[in-house]
C-alpha cells in the first residue's frame, strides 16, 4: 500500500466522521447526554486527524494520477485548493472538541454553549470537506464531472438493431 491508497481510504473518514459527529453532537445536545456529547468530540478528533493524513498524502496522489490520459491538471488543482479550506476547518473542529472534552470532563458551566458552536463548526467543515470530496471525485470519475453517461456496449449494440 503506498501513499496514494492511502489517500484515497483516508479522504473518506473525513467526510462521514464530520457528517456522524454532528448528528451524535446534535442528540447528545436533544438529550442532555455529556457521554455522547464526548463520544462526537472523539468522533471530531478522528476526522481531523483522517483530514491532516489525507492532505499529507494528497501530493503522492496527485504524482500518480496527473500523468493519466484524461486528467486534467487544473481539476487537480481547484481540488488542493480547496482542501486547504477543509483541512483547517477540521484542524479547527479537532482544537474546539479538545476545548470541549476539556470543559465537559470538568462539568463547566459552559459544555452547552461549546456544545452549539462545536456544531456550527461540525456543519461547516462537513460542508468543506464534502465539497473537497466531490472536487477529488472530479479527477478520475468522469461520470460525475460533466454529467455526461457514458454509453454501454449494449446500448450500441441495441440501436443497430
Amino acid at each position: 500500500m503506498n501513499q496514494t491508497h492511502i489517500h484515497l481510504l483516508i479522504t473518506h473518514l473525513p467526510i462521514f466522521g464530520s457528517l456522524l459527529g454532528g448528528l451524535v453532537l446534535l442528540h447528545g445536545i436533544g438529550v442532555k447526554s455529556n457521554q455522547t456529547i464526548i463520544a462526537a468530540y472523539y468522533v471530531f478528533l478522528l476526522s481531523a486527524i483522517g483530514a491532516s493524513i489525507a492532505y499529507l498524502t494528497g501530493e503522492a496522489a496527485e504524482e500518480t494520477v496527473e500523468n493519466i490520459q484524461g486528467v486534467v491538471e487544473a481539476t487537480i488543482k481547484t481540488h488542493e485548493e480547496f482542501a486547504l479550506f477543509a483541512l483547517i476547518s477540521l484542524i479547527i473542529l479537532g482544537f474546539a472538541s479538545i476545548l470541549g472534552l476539556f470543559l465537559t470532563y470538568r462539568k463547566s458551566l459552559w459544555i452547552g454553549t461549546i456544545a452549539y458552536f462545536i456544531l456550527f463548526i461540525s456543519i461547516i467543515s462537513f460542508g468543506l470537506v464534502a465539497r473537497t470530496g466531490y472536487l477529488g471525485g472530479q479527477i478520475r470519475h468522469t461520470e460525475i464531472s460533466n454529467g455526461a453517461i457514458v454509453p454501454s456496449e449494449n446500448s450500441e449494440n441495441e440501436k443497430d438493431n
